[in-house]
């Protein structure tokens, strides 16, 4: 399990250092991307997809991952978490934070923990606004 930590904070570690050939290191291929972002299911990330997100902000973002819990068998694990993304929008000063849900699912392929389906969420206001509810705190 400790393999599988290692690869969940090197990814958000990636973020930080806004490398996205780090970003994309553990994604097995034909990963299943659901996250922030529309549409509903990504086309897989890509080095230049990746470098034009990461283009959106200024140098200093970060992204700390809290509260994982991993379930691993031999080959197949899965691991959550709530994560919190801080950044500052290009041309702005003013930096965001938002916390997450995120879920991994992992294989292990040719000895290697790679992920193979991403899932990021916001929860949303069920008060008839349907507003993602961004100011939410563990």
């Amino acid at each position: 399990m400790e393999e599988i930590r290692t690869v969940v904070l090197e990814r958000a570690a990636a973020v930080a250092a806004k490398d996205p050939r780090a970003m994309l290191a553990h994604n097995a291929p034909g990963i299943v991307e659901f996250t922030l972002a529309p549409p509903l299911r990504q086309p897989e990330s890509t080095v230049e997809s990746v470098s034009a997100w990461l283009a959106t902000f200024e140098e200093s973002m970060s992204l700390e991952v809290t509260d994982l819990q991993v379930t691993a068998g031999d080959d197949v694990a899965f691991c959550t978490s709530l994560n919190c993304l801080t950044a500052t929008p290009k041309g702005t000063s003013e930096s965001f934070s938002l916390w997450f849900r995120a879920t991994l699912g992992l294989r292990r392929i040719a000895g290697r923990w790679v992920v193979t389906h991403e899932h990021e969420s916001v929860p949303f206001e069920m008060d008839g606004s349907f507003k993602a509810s961004i100011d939410l705190k563990p």
